[in-house]
């Protein structure tokens, strides 16, 4: 569980990033965190591993009050994929990028070579298992990250802008994977503006604007209404756009096959 409470953050400038933030996050579920540039999504995540200290209220991660632990200590159930790849990466290797986080965590050698494999296999980097990160493209890197996290298998999972970079079959891959790691009971938070990514998750919606929470709830509910997306300045998912077009019963589609099975089967079109 992940518990915000009364959480304002200033900068050092005074500058106030967030304001009042009241927020629980359970363990088994997807949370998506949208809004405009500077809304403070980031600055919210950065609380969760302890980056970022509140100024005023309490965060807690898995019971641990984050004023009173260490990063290191929180870093080992919290794994977060930074914005910018090059802020994360430093070793000479891909695989010893990946096998950096293993060893610090006191995984065996056995364990250790197992989940290189795993991680250089799902995120297709077994050719670049002896390049220097920093000569990937920045999809190359911002995969390497995310297999770097994935493979400690921290109980929480942060990513923040996955899907730069990405081609449709890597989207579609990344997706799967938080899939499979939101059904093995692990928290999962992704901070990003692709909107057409997030609507097939369905995930929990977390709306920011100036530092502030304006909604947070079900996916079709957020993105159903139009004082959230122009507030948050947010663009509707195709699908959803679609839905309000055709005559259907029920809730939108959350994937392209399902739409096409359910406009498919309308006996009458006007």
């Amino acid at each position: 569980m992940i518990r915000f409470e009364k959480v304002s953050f200033h900068h050092p400038n005074g500058q106030m990033a967030l304001n009042d933030v009241n927020l629980e996050i359970s363990p088994g579920e997807i949370t998506a965190i949208v809004g405009e540039n500077g809304a403070g999504k980031t600055t919210l995540v950065r609380h969760i591993n302890g980056l970022l200290k509140p100024s005023e209220g309490e965060v807690s991660v898995l019971g641990m009050n984050t004023r009173k632990v260490s990063i290191a200590k929180l870093s080992k159930s919290v794994g977060i994929v930074f914005q910018n790849p090059d802020h994360q990466l430093f070793s000479d290797t891909v695989s010893n990028e990946i096998l950096f986080g293993l060893t610090n965590f006191h995984f065996g050698e056995t364990a250790s070579k197992e989940r290189l494999e795993w991680a250089l296999e799902q995120f297709d980097l077994k050719d670049y298992r002896e390049r220097s990160p920093m000569m990937l493209s920045g999809g190359e890197k911002k995969r390497l990250c995310i297999a770097c996290i994935l493979a400690w298998e921290p109980q929480i999972i942060i990513l923040d802008e996955p899907t730069v970079g990405q081609d449709y079959f890597q989207k579609e891959r990344i997706r799967e994977m938080l899939l499979e790691q939101r059904d093995a009971g692990k928290i999962v938070i992704i901070v990003s503006h692709d909107i057409e990514f997030l609507w097939p998750l369905q995930p929990k919606l977390i709306a920011m604007s100036s530092g502030s929470i304006i909604a947070h709830g079900g996916a079709s509910e957020i993105l159903s209404r139009d004082d959230i997306i122009q507030r948050s300045k947010l663009i509707t998912p195709q699908l959803l756009e679609l839905w309000k077009k055709v005559p259907l019963d029920g809730p939108p589609a959350s994937d392209v096959k399902e739409a096409a099975e359910r406009i498919s089967n309308l006996s009458v079109w006007v």
